[in-house]
């Protein structure tokens, strides 16, 4: 697969070859916009298109091009506007030398960059809005804006696309909701084998009976870890084990602040940091409560599908995507985001559910994503907003050759 920027023979004639896609993104590291990426690029490949990222590289690289995409290694990750100017040129040339008939993308830096690449080249440009994006000034807002540029805009979530009608004007003709969609092959309770679970129990260490907490999701401020541990203080118990799993090297400081407020609240020994995984199904299978307690709104929530997937007791805080993929009182929690007193008796009931209702619980929730979140429905709206783009004559193809 190449890796740079080199031209390669690509037949140039769009009557005669697959349609190519040119996804852009800052970098492939694990993330809900990363995995996203890789899961439209497989997507296009099974229908007999053309994958193209083009990334500042990263861990996933690898599953990008096992799927059988090809990545391209560019500066995309800096915010520099002097390097964002100049890696319009960079995609220009990209898009020319790799035949791209469309450029998607998923991410403000990159996007200004893709933006311009594609009026200079005269090729289709979409964007996808993954959340609502913060900033009260006119230049943050500004520099935002982008995301809302697209010949098609795609958003993950009703609550993403309601923000960006308000906040940019965006023209509702222009815009898509495409929900995040869950690897239900991946993420299956029946596929994981007990190996993996006894592996993972290993290295992290647990009890064994032990109730476990996790919260799943890279170490911010904004993900609610903080919230979660005053919940577990004022459960009164020493009989669980909370498991933070995710990225803690953005934020080493907020880390440390944890670590303090672990021994505060006479915690140690119940919580754990376990830093990342590459069996998050095997992960959640380990989980008696999956909580994402957020203190501002996800765009989507990953969390949500994939915890729901494996049939796990979900909490998550009441707003954002989660109202949408979370069906309160059947499925999961809801509740006010950092409402300490009702994140504490969520998690109470929660542990308290008998094995039976375990099972309902778990059935529910498997077969709702089943019928709502399947990530083969996010790749084939997807491809019907590129075929109605490229292809208008065509519009509801969304497989085989143009």
């Amino acid at each position: 697969m190449p890796s740079n920027t080199e031209r390669r023979s690509v037949d140039s004639d769009p009557a005669t070859r697959p349609p190519a896609v040119l996804q852009v993104v800052p970098a492939l590291v694990t993330g809900g916009v990363e995995r996203g990426t890789v899961e439209i690029a497989a997507a296009l490949v099974k229908a007999g298109w053309r994958a193209v990222v083009a990334s500042s590289g990263g861990a996933m690289v690898h599953e990008l091009e096992r799927v059988g995409a090809e990545h391209i290694t560019l500066p995309l990750a800096s915010k520099n506007p002097i390097r964002i100017y100049r890696n319009i040129a960079r995609l220009a040339r990209v898009i020319e030398d790799q035949a791209i008939d469309l450029v998607h993308a998923r991410s403000r830096a990159p996007a200004w960059s893709a933006l311009y690449a594609a009026k200079r080249t005269g090729r289709a440009f979409v964007t996808t809005l993954h959340n609502i994006y913060g900033g009260q000034s006119a230049a943050k807002r500004l520099y935002n804006s982008v995301m809302a540029r697209g010949d098609r805009v795609i958003a993950i979530s009703r609550f993403v696309a309601d923000h960006a009608v308000k906040t940019y004007q965006l023209d509702p003709k222009r815009l898509t909701v495409i929900h995040r969609g869950v690897d239900l092959v991946r993420f299956d309770p029946s596929a994981i084998h007990p190996s993996r679970l006894v592996t993972l129990a290993r290295d992290w260490r647990l009890v064994d009976g032990a109730p476990v907490i996790m919260l799943p999701g890279r170490m911010s401020r904004w993900k609610g870890h903080v919230e979660l541990l005053e919940a577990v203080a004022r459960l009164g118990r020493r009989d669980i084990q909370v498991i933070f799993v995710g990225n803690d090297q953005q934020h080493p400081d907020f880390r440390h602040e944890l670590e303090q407020r672990i021994l505060r609240l006479h915690l140690d020994g119940v919580v754990y940091m376990v830093g990342d995984t590459k069996d998050m199904p095997a992960a959640y299978m380990l989980a008696d409560v999956v909580v994402s307690p957020s203190v501002e709104p996800e765009g989507f929530g990953r969390i949500a599908v994939e915890a729901q997937a494996m049939g796990r007791p979900l909490i998550a805080s009441n707003h954002g995507g989660s109202t949408e993929t979370i069906i309160a009182g059947e499925t999961g929690w809801l509740v006010p985001p950092r409402d300490i007193d009702a994140l504490a008796l969520a998690l109470k009931q929660a542990l308290a559910l008998s094995a039976r209702e375990r099972v309902m619980l778990a059935a529910r929730c498997r077969q709702a994503m089943v019928e709502q979140f399947d990530s083969q429905f996010m790749g084939d709206a997807t491809l019907a907003v590129y075929t109605g783009l490229l292809f208008p004559e065509h519009v509801g193809e969304a497989t085989g050759d143009a």
